[in-house]
């Protein structure tokens, strides 16, 4: 897109370069943002602002105290370096072990503080000029008086870098085994680069009128100073031994320290140079810009454009950041040039390069950390719900809070006070989307408000009536009422995040904040302003409120009850949302995308359903935001980049992931500000000091609070009233629930495998592995480290690519997914067994009862009767599979709180509960202790008893694995060297010499030279 706009465009040397030099700086904190990834696997979202801290500071110096000007330029690096140390100090390193993402979360609160401390500085009171101090303000023209023309300049500057950057990045694109002859492609793309550059010049010589760039005095520090920095951070991390440390330090911090590195030292380093580099940019830009008072406007947008150029540069390569970054500036400076007409088109063009590269990458998988710092909630014990106060605490607790919210307009009657109250509940709706898409699922996204802006603009139009007339469309519709309109905005944005979303199926978590904060900035800058959405109008589009169902909503307290009624239904919905197999299944695949996907849930459509319903949440919110003040505004409040990064801190600070935390939140960072007439500083404090108090000593906000004072409750109410745990019936006292699926011993073999091959670049780690698995049999796997068990478990379960064919009971399965095989009657089991951390026991089994029933998505929204006969039936059955396992003690307990051993049983519940026709065990007794591994065997004959299921068991006990088969494989180097009876394959030779080597005194030693 970018080349084909610049195709068409005129090319002005002059614009280039300016665009070039100011590519440079943003290049360079693309190099700190790499630099911060690399060492701490953090994106740092503040390190566009963290040198205002130092660059607010150096016209103060300069102008109002008179200081000299390499003295105050000294002291402002001095303290941009010892800003970045504190922050790492104080912030990331209480969170050096905590989820990424909640570094992320970190870093934008330290964004935000960063624009409150320099609104303490006192103002600058100078009379005359306020240019900001530069190093000379002098310019000079290099090339005038040469008699070069334009074309020729032009041709000459830029066209064999253009020509090489286009080849390197054709190189970037090549797998990495075809990049061994990298410096070759480099020196011939620079010839053919300078050929070409000669041959056209010597077409276009004597041409056009002679003409100089201009370099001002800004520009020559620029290029001066810039690729000293740029070299000596690359030297020092690529060619030094402290550079290996941070290498080591990110590669693994626990091995390195082994090594005598200290990870949490090197993270201090590394946010010293990257406050340092935020600085230094920022005094380089603001210097460009000439204006004491810009400062502000080099945030999000000199932000999106340094994340961009370290996403081109995969977050590891310093080299292609600033390469990227000078690209970026040179694009833009010349879309800006030739479409002056167009502002934020740029924006918009980058967010279409930002997604079609996302659309070209492969699909990644999630850390196997989770991404949710939410606060753990545990249910009210059964023994404790025979009391009436404690059963309906939640309602009760609700009630409270809905009847105070109801009187508030009635004891404060100023109708000014109604509107200020009524934004407050409009941005609790809007947040309440990130508790579905940042709490349940994982995906943390920047652009929300940028959502409900095109909701808003969406009603706005639907209000004067819709007009589409562009290429062959000319569609003309009637004017809606207010109300109606309100209501079909929402699906409408539904529909736009599945599009979106569809994105976050390639680019999950963190790098997805980069992609939605590329998205805000084009939607306020450009789409909120094309023709369809503002009908002409530059600033705010009307958008007049009217009746709905008789009510007149044109009156202020009224339309404070209109907003506080549509927050009480969202928060009811979700909450039934959240306690059924909808929210399960979200929070299922944000923990674990592949235990998900081996419960039967399919964590695309999960993915794309959390997108659609906060999309249609956050629409909603943005039409209300809209009506309460009666337009849509463009640009200065609501809607923009600021606001939906507000809108993150919101639902931190509330409590992110609990139905209450909207609310909470949004009365501390949008209602708080309202008592002190909307003071900048106190809204910023409040969200940004506030954002990181709660991360550092409260990760789940206030309801976290809040649900500590219920736990106490309940434990003075079982002291109080002398109740206790009731004894749980122990294992095998209660059957298993009924079977789901039809079962026969005759007919095809329950698995079968021919020639199974998986290969990881140029090695095969499975060829031609075959085996058969007959109707209620338990086979063993076995195999020395680096056989190919695991992989041969992965390919039978989807989970990688593989050649050769898989059949389940005769059904070829090799093309499905993961969750269809796991419908079919394939149950997995993973060597880690970390299941679902955030989940309850009893939560983790129902994941795998939806296998049996799915939850109707809108039947549970609304409270409908099969709904809820679903959810009892799943209650019920998790709850023998739990007892019938001795897990009863347990059920309530989360898993990620559980022993190793205790959360393999776990997993075996979840198998029971699928109800599958093969159970595919992959080390089960791994990590457990001895006593618990001896009990395994006889739970594992029980359950084969019980259901009439095989099992496929990979385990390196042999004696337990030799107990319980009836028949065992071998697997050597990817390929079946012997099967048969546990007998027969403990004394094959082949199967002796795998394990034991050809050496005869280590044979004879063993167990294995005695049969």
């Amino acid at each position: 897109m970018f080349p084909a706009v610049l195709a068409v465009s005129r090319i002005n040397p002059q614009v280039m370069f300016n665009g070039a030099v100011t590519g440079i700086v943003i290049g360079l904190l693309a190099m700190g943002i790499v630099l911060t990834f690399r060492s701490t696997k953090v994106i740092n979202f503040a390190v566009g602002n963290m040198g205002l801290i130092g660059g607010v500071l150096l016209p103060l110096l300069v102008l109002q105290y008179n200081f000299p000007f390499w003295v105050a330029v000294a002291l402002v690096l001095v303290m941009g370096a010892v800003f970045g140390g504190i922050v790492e100090l104080t912030v990331i390193r209480r969170l050096f072990r905590s989820p990424r993402v909640i570094l992320l979360v970190a870093t934008v609160g330290v964004a935000q503080l960063c624009q409150v401390i320099p609104l303490t500085y006192p103002e600058i009171n100078v009379k005359g000029v306020r240019r900001y101090p530069v190093v000379t303000s002098a310019s000079w023209r290099p090339f005038e008086g040469l008699g070069v023309s334009e074309v020729q300049l032009w041709t000459v500057l830029v066209a064999p870098a253009v020509i090489a950057a286009v080849g390197w990045g054709l190189l970037a694109l090549r797998p990495p085994q075809a990049r061994t002859r990298r410096r070759n492609i480099w020196l011939g793309t620079w010839v053919l680069g300078l050929a070409l550059t000669f041959g056209v010049l010597a077409l276009v010589s004597g041409g056009g009128e002679p003409k100089g760039i201009r370099i001002s005095g800004t520009q020559l520090t620029i290029l001066v100073a810039v690729p000293l920095v740029a070299l000596g951070l690359y030297v020092i991390l690529n060619r030094t031994w402290f550079g290996k440390n941070v290498a080591a330090a990110a590669e693994d911090a626990d091995l390195s320290r082994l090594a005598g590195v200290k990870p949490k030292v090197v993270s201090t380093f590394v946010w010293v140079i990257a406050g340092l580099i935020s600085t230094i940019a920022i005094v380089l830009l603001s210097g460009q810009s000439g204006s004491v008072s810009g400062l502000g406007g080099l945030g999000p947008s000199t932000l999106a454009r340094a994340l961009v150029a370290a996403a081109v540069a995969g977050m590891a390569s310093f080299p292609r950041a600033m390469a990227a970054g000078i690209y970026l500036g040179v694009i833009e400076f010349t879309i800006q040039f030739n479409f002056l007409d167009q502002p934020g088109l740029f924006d918009f063009l980058l967010l279409i390069a930002v997604l079609g590269a996302v659309a070209m990458q492969r699909s990644q998988k999630l850390s196997g950390e989770s991404f949710s710092f939410t606060p753990k909630i545990p249910p009210i014990p059964d023994h404790l719900r025979q009391i009436w106060w404690i059963r309906h605490m939640n309602r009760i607790g609700f009630g409270v809070g809905l009847l105070a919210l109801i009187l508030l307009p009635l004891i404060v009657a100023q109708p000014s006070r109604n509107l200020a109250y009524a934004s407050v509940l409009a941005f609790a709706l809007c947040a309440s989307s990130l508790t579905v898409i940042t709490g349940w699922s994982g995906q943390v996204s920047l652009a929300q408000m940028s959502f409900a802006g095109i909701g808003a603009l969406i009603a706005a139009a639907l209000t004067r009536g819709l007009e589409m007339d562009f290429w062959f469309i000319d569609f003309h519709a009637a004017p809606i009422p207010f109300g109606l309109a309100v209501f079909i905005a929402p699906a409408a944005i539904a529909l736009l995040a599945v599009v979106v979303g569809v994105g976050a199926l390639r680019v999950q978590g963190l790098m997805l904040a980069v992609t939605t904060l590329v998205l805000a900035l084009a939607a306020s800058l450009y789409i909120f302003r094309r023709p369809i959405f503002n009908d002409g109008n530059a600033r705010t589009v009307p958008f007049l409120r009217g009746d709905l169902l008789g009510i007149d909503l044109s009156s202020q307290r009224n339309y404070y009850y209109f907003c506080l009624a549509l927050l009480a239904v969202v928060l009811f919905v979700l909450s039934r949302l959240r306690r059924s197999g909808v929210g399960r299944g979200a929070i299922a695949v944000r923990d674990n995308v592949d235990a998900a996907s081996a419960y039967t849930v399919s964590s695309t459509r999960m993915k794309l359903s959390a997108f659609a319903l906060a999309g249609g949440i956050v629409g909603l919110g943005g039409a209300v935001l809209a009506g309460l003040v009666q337009s849509v505004p463009l640009s200065e409040r609501f809607f923009t980049v600021d606001d939906s990064i507000r809108l993150v801190g919101i639902v931190v600070i509330g409590g992110l992931g609990t139905i209450i935390g909207p609310v909470l939140g949004a009365l501390w960072i949008e209602g708080l500000p309202s008592l002190f007439d909307d003071s900048s500083v106190v809204a910023l404090f409040t969200s940004s000091i506030g954002l990181l108090l709660v991360v550092m000593y409260f990760p789940g906000g206030f309801a976290q609070i809040l649900y500590s004072w219920r736990q106490s409750a309940l434990g003075w109410a079982e002291n109080r009233y002398g109740l206790s745990t009731p004894p749980k019936g122990a294992r095998g006292s209660i059957r298993l629930p009924t079977s789901h699926r039809v079962r026969s011993d005759t007919g095809p073999a329950v698995l079968k495998t021919d020639n199974l091959s998986v290969a990881f670049g140029g090695n095969q780690a499975l060829s031609g592995a075959s085996l058969s698995i007959p109707h209620n049999r338990i086979v063993g796997l076995i195999g020395t480290n680096g056989a190919g068990k695991s992989t041969f478990m992965n390919a039978v379960g989807g989970f990688v690519s593989a050649g050769g064919s898989v059949r389940l009971n005769g059904t070829e399965i090799s093309r499905l997914s993961p969750h269809r095989r796991a419908r079919l009657g394939l149950g997995r089991t993973f060597q880690g067994a970390t299941l679902f951390p955030e989940l309850t026991v009893r939560e983790t089994v129902q994941v795998a009862l939806e296998a049996r029933e799915r939850t109707p998505i809108l039947a549970t929204a609304a409270g409908l009767p099969p709904s809820n006969r679903i959810s009892r039936a799943q209650r019920k059955a998790a709850d023998e599979i739990i007892d019938f396992l001795g897990l009863g003690r347990y059920g309530d307990s989360y898993v990620g709180d559980l022993s190793t051993g205790t959360r393999r049983i776990v997993e075996i519940g979840g198998l029971l509960a699928l109800d599958a026709h093969l159970l595919c065990l992959d080390e089960p007794t791994a990590g457990v202790a001895q006593r618990e591994a001896e009990a395994f065997g006889p739970l594992l004959v029980s359950i084969n008893r019980e259901l009439g299921s095989s099992m496929l068991i990979i385990e390196h006990d042999m004696p337990l694995i030799m107990s319980v088969s009836d028949h065992v494989y071998c697997l050597e180097a990817g390929q079946v060297i012997a099967e048969g009876s546990p007998d027969q394959v403990r004394s094959d030779p082949l199967v002796v010499a795998s394990y034991l080597g050809t050496d005869d005194r280590a044979i004879a030693r063993s167990d294995l030279g005695n049969q």
